[in-house]
């Protein structure tokens, strides 16, 4: 338990100076020491949604709906997640 906070707390300090991409990697090592904790899904989501990667935050957020289906970060960032796909398939269809 020690270990996950750890990671989790070093994915928090990521996220605050911008390193998303780190932070998402610390997020999921804590994953595999638990995966019942929704509060790292929904951060590594935050970070997939300020890294582009739509399906992954959605996937994410899917999974914490799952175990708390009144889980509020979840529903929104599910919903930018969405949006964010939304805007992308517009695009390509544009081109």
């Amino acid at each position: 338990m020690e270990k996950f906070k750890r990671l989790k707390n070093e994915g928090n300090d990521f996220v605050k100076t911008g390193e998303y991409e780190e932070a998402a990697n610390k997020y999921s090592e804590c994953m595999k020491l638990n995966t019942e904790e929704c509060t790292v899904y929904t951060n590594r989501a935050l970070c997939y949604l300020k890294l582009y990667k739509y399906e992954e935050a959605k996937r994410d957020c899917d999974h914490v709906l799952q175990i708390e289906d009144s889980n509020i970060k979840a529903f929104y960032r599910r919903a930018l997640a969405y949006k964010g796909l939304q805007v992308r398939k517009k695009n390509i269809a544009g081109i």
